[in-house]
């Protein structure tokens, strides 16, 4: 027997019509149409599906099994094509998104936040991205998103300026270095510098000034959460380098100093890197405008 979509469809609004003629008008079709497709099924089963001298129509014992299935399997079906066609406008989809900046769990939440609640069916995961190569996981699907700040130039990937930020200097106000207007890379040769367990390519501090300058700290702790990094620093236990949208409420704290690095400061773009098939899709161009403007809020004080 060779059961279709449509005589599933059949059979429930026979049943939920009560007969042949406002059962046609429901599926939209001729009611001579839908007698021929009733009288195949009947034939392909070999039992009748409908007492047809009751009025309204009723199903048989048969017909009544059929009609289980049918309100089994039409249900998902109808919930699988309402969130085909929910892909096909952009109304739902998957965001998984792998970061390659440690310290953006700061900004992320809050962009989420307001994500969430513009785009309820959208499936968002977070892949830190810190174990596994993020930009191989992109092209393999593996994730749809990438925050970095090293933009390559990839076959068939767009990189997304979000926004500018600036690594500063942050030490307890009774450091010697607390005195200084800004610091260079000598300053940090005796200091104990606590940093976030990724590898030094992938810490501004290191990449943009020491690692250039030749310059070793007298030692490196590496700690996990940026609280804690803040706790060791006003205990003065140690010097951080840390982006200026988490240092934001630090500066007005009389326990800690921020200060430039170098002279000139230092300045760095973060980046969402997506399939470029993908990149104007409706809940993404969504997350990338949340992505610039909740950070430049954090990064002013405005967003809390």
């Amino acid at each position: 027997m060779h059961i279709e979509f449509r005589h599933l469809r059949t059979i429930r609004a026979i049943h939920s019509a009560g007969g042949l003629a406002r059962a046609a008008d429901l599926l939209n079709i001729t009611q001579s149409a839908l007698s021929h497709q009733v009288k195949g099924l009947e034939e392909q089963a070999g039992v009748e599906l409908f007492v047809r001298r009751s009025k309204p129509l009723k199903l048989s014992s048969a017909g009544k099994r059929l009609l289980a299935l049918a309100e089994k399997v039409l249900p998902e079906l109808e919930a699988t094509e309402d969130d085909f066609r929910n892909l096909r406008s952009g109304k739902s989809g998957r965001l998984h998104i792998a970061i390659e900046c440690h310290a953006c769990f700061e900004w992320l939440f809050p962009v989420l936040e307001e994500f969430r609640k513009a785009w309820p069916n959208v499936d968002v995961d977070i892949r830190p991205g810190l174990a596994f190569d993020a930009l191989p996981a992109l092209a393999r699907e593996e994730v749809d998103l990438v925050v970095s700040s090293d933009p390559e130039d990839l076959e068939e990937v767009t990189f997304s300026p979000l926004f500018d930020y600036e690594p500063v200097f942050v030490a307890s106000a009774q450091h010697p270095l607390a005195k200084k207007a800004f610091v260079v890379a000598e300053d940090f040769r005796d200091e104990l510098l606590i940093t976030y367990p990724v590898e030094r390519s992938r810490l501004d501090v290191f990449s943009e000034l020491l690692t250039p300058a030749k310059v070793e700290p007298r030692s490196v702790r590496q700690v996990e959460l940026t609280a804690v990094i803040l706790l060791l620093v006003a205990s003065n236990r140690g010097v951080a380098v840390l982006p200026d949208w988490v240092v934001r409420e630090v500066k007005y704290h009389s326990d800690y100093v921020t200060r430039p690095v170098t002279k000139a400061g230092l300045s760095k773009r973060l980046y969402a890197a997506t399939r470029s098939d993908e990149t104007t899709k409706p809940f993404m161009a969504h997350f990338l405008k949340l992505a610039r403007k909740i950070p430049m809020q954090l990064q002013r004080g405005a967003g809390g």
